[in-house]
């Protein structure tokens, strides 16, 4: 009931949105406000020129790799989020670079409640984080996107603890180059939902640190059993080029008094501090 009720809430709010209220964490211009973390380099090192912006389009590309040799990388966004519904519309393009696995053929990623970027090892592979795993189809077969990977985590599903490390989403497969619009609404510790066209295609909750498929990483980072209230949003390079024309998001956090001059009727989760009134 309580699902349904925040569903409907959101339903209903939805309309005193404005393009205003949604914060476009890729600005369409340069890449300030985030920050490449590349597996063997320092935070803040773009090895190979890996993220950048051309055309109004971020992208991940790796015409300067020789082969990939393993170098994952990952593109943090500045600010901490627990609450919020985040949307990225990419596409992949182009080969994959030699060197890159076969499952990371049109593979990449948005990663959601990651670690903090400056606690990640030089070498560490993955942030300790939840994967909305985004994929292309390979021109024949299914492959659908907007799926749940784990690195360093667990979830809740069907109210059994979920340890096995990927799972596919009831999405559709995207053949080519077009462009797809996966949105993800995140309640904190609670539900995260993938969502395609409006419908909902994965769900889960209660996610935390746990499991593997994560190395080189801080032990005193994983801390397994914590319930992950938020945390840091990442893009992903894993070989194969892809791009981004667009990574907003709402937040769903903020001032619940509707007596204050900063209310928002979407919020869902209160944070008092934040309130503003009139003199």
């Amino acid at each position: 009931m309580l699902r349904t009720a925040l569903l409907l809430l959101l339903a209903l709010s939805a309309s005193a949105q404005t393009p205003q209220d949604w914060i476009q964490l890729f600005n369409g211009k340069n890449l300030d406000g985030w920050t490449p973390k590349i597996t063997g380099y320092a935070l803040g090192e773009n090895f190979g020129d890996t993220f950048r912006v051309e055309d109004g389009i971020l992208k991940v590309s790796y015409d300067k790799y020789d082969k990939f040799n393993n170098r994952f990388g990952h593109l943090f966004f500045k600010d901490r989020f627990s609450y919020y519904r985040l949307v990225v519309e990419y596409r992949f393009v182009g080969e994959q670079c030699p060197g890159g696995a076969g499952w990371a053929l049109r593979n990449s990623g948005a990663m959601i409640h990651g670690q903090a970027p400056n606690t990640m090892g030089k070498d560490q592979d993955f942030p300790i984080s939840i994967e909305v795993q985004l994929l292309g189809g390979s021109g024949t077969g299914t492959r659908p996107t907007a799926n749940l990977c784990t690195p360093g985590t667990n979830v809740v599903m069907n109210d059994k603890l979920f340890t096995t490390h990927c799972i596919n989403s009831k999405s559709k497969t995207y053949h080519g180059d077009q462009w797809v619009r996966v949105e993800v609404e995140v309640h904190g510790s609670g539900t995260i939902r993938h969502i395609i066209d409006g419908e909902t295609v994965l769900a889960y909750e209660m996610a935390q640190i746990g499991g593997g498929n994560v190395s080189n990483f801080d032990p005193k980072v994983k801390t397994d059993g914590k319930l992950l209230e938020g945390g840091w949003i990442s893009l992903q390079s894993e070989s194969h080029p892809v791009e981004f024309r667009k990574v907003e998001l709402l937040n769903l956090a903020g001032c619940m008094d509707n007596k204050a001059t900063n209310y928002k009727p979407w919020y869902i989760k209160s944070e008092p501090s934040t309130c503003r009134y009139a003199q």
